[in-house]
């Protein structure tokens, strides 16, 4: 919803030129950042960072990861919210989150027309190295239409919302400019022909007139991995763009080989991000892994985004497919973790690192530039490691 208010907002402001006295209240109603307080945050979490999670313009789930030992029977979580919002159960208020307990807490926007409801909980942590893909949901949008969203299940059955794509950012591009794109045909959809049941389809498309108004931002190549996508980032241009990818979750194996299935059809010539064909270039895909270290050498909390995936000095091992040109068919990679940094594994066993896998239909999509209707399929990933932890 905060999106939306603040494109319709500045829109609004550009076609107003009068002055009115009185401000309307504000009317959303979005968590922010959620927050806890205890008296040693090693107790519970395996970094102080992890006490304090930034909460998506567009998600209803927050949660904190926590130790397997960690007592979360009376915690009390505080919750940044958007100018003049309020929230129930209290801002504070002590709740037994233990056994995978959850609180759904409801914000109310200041003029009181509109409530939005999040789902609190504090999860154990824990690796995720096989990925079928078999676990999507429809995500219904606040224009009509929606797009599909994928996620592994925990142990129990649970949804963990560990992989992402740029669907909610060409929502918005498409429903903004008055179309209403069925969900099978945005750049990230499911299959029902995978290689071995589902399997998802990742394609470059063109983001109609608004995606060239804003931008350059004329494409939208098809992408998935794990992470989070800010749809709030995603049309502030083609530089704040990047930062809309953050990229990776928490992991404490070693990884050794990077293996799946894919098939690909390039769409040939590229084109940048005003649409215009790029001399001398023929499109091709992408598919990586990456570990990196997920705190800076102050402690501060540190996330990939797309525009230091491959080079950032965090980055302790790489596995990345050398060519996704054009296939036949399903064609079964593997490829070895290549390390540039020794692990450390202390860190290792507390979760000191974040493991990234990400597939594109364009491998120069990230700076607008792929062929549009270049094609990825891809099924049946996984992650191999030492200890084979799942």
């Amino acid at each position: 919803m905060k999106i939306i208010n603040l494109l319709l907002g500045a829109a609004l402001c550009c076609s107003l030129s009068s002055c009115f006295k009185d401000e309307p209240l504000n009317a959303e109603c979005d968590i922010e950042q959620a927050y806890v307080h205890v008296d040693d945050p090693t107790d519970i979490f395996f970094a102080a960072s992890d006490t304090l999670v930034n909460v998506l313009s567009d998600a209803d789930n927050v949660v904190f990861e926590i130790k397997d030992d960690a007592d979360v029977s009376a915690m009390a979580p505080m919750f940044r919210l958007t100018e003049g919002a309020t929230i129930t159960p209290e801002n504070g208020s002590v709740h037994d989150f233990s056994d995978g307990k959850s609180v759904v807490y409801t914000v109310t926007s200041q003029d009181g027309a509109w409530q939005r409801t999040y789902n609190v909980s504090f999860r154990v942590a824990y690796n995720v190295s096989e990925y079928d893909f078999e676990n999507i949901r429809y995500v219904d949008g606040d224009m009509g239409g929606g797009y599909y969203e994928w996620s592994d299940l925990s142990s129990s059955g649970e949804w963990i919302g560990n992989w992402a794509t740029g669907n909610p950012g060409f929502y918005l591009t498409a429903a903004l400019g008055s179309t209403i794109t069925p969900a099978e045909e945005f750049p990230s959809a499911p299959v029902d022909d995978g290689h071995s049941g589902r399997g998802v389809k990742l394609e470059t498309k063109s983001t109609g007139p608004l995606g060239t108004l804003i931008g350059p931002m004329g494409i939208a190549a098809g992408n998935l991995f794990i992470g989070e996508f800010d749809a709030s980032k995603a049309l502030s241009g083609s530089d704040g763009a990047m930062q809309a990818t953050s990229f990776g979750r928490t992991f404490s194996g070693e990884p050794l080989q990077f293996t799946g299935w894919y098939k690909y059809t390039s769409a040939g010539q590229c084109v940048d991000g005003n649409r215009q064909p790029i001399a001398d270039t023929y499109d091709q895909g992408d598919i990586y892994a990456v570990l990196y270290r997920n705190q800076d050498a102050n402690g501060n909390a540190f996330t990939l985004h797309g525009d230091d995936v491959k080079t950032s000095p965090q980055i302790v091992a790489i596995a990345q497919v050398p060519q996704v040109t054009d296939t036949d068919g399903w064609t079964e990679f593997t490829v070895d973790f290549e390390y540039r940094q020794e692990l450390d594994r202390d860190l290792l066993a507390n979760r000191g690192y974040n493991l990234a896998v990400v597939f594109t239909s364009s491998i120069d999509g990230a700076s607008f530039r792929g062929a549009i209707g270049s094609t990825l399929y891809i099924d049946e990933v996984k992650v191999i490691c030492a200890d084979n932890q799942e």
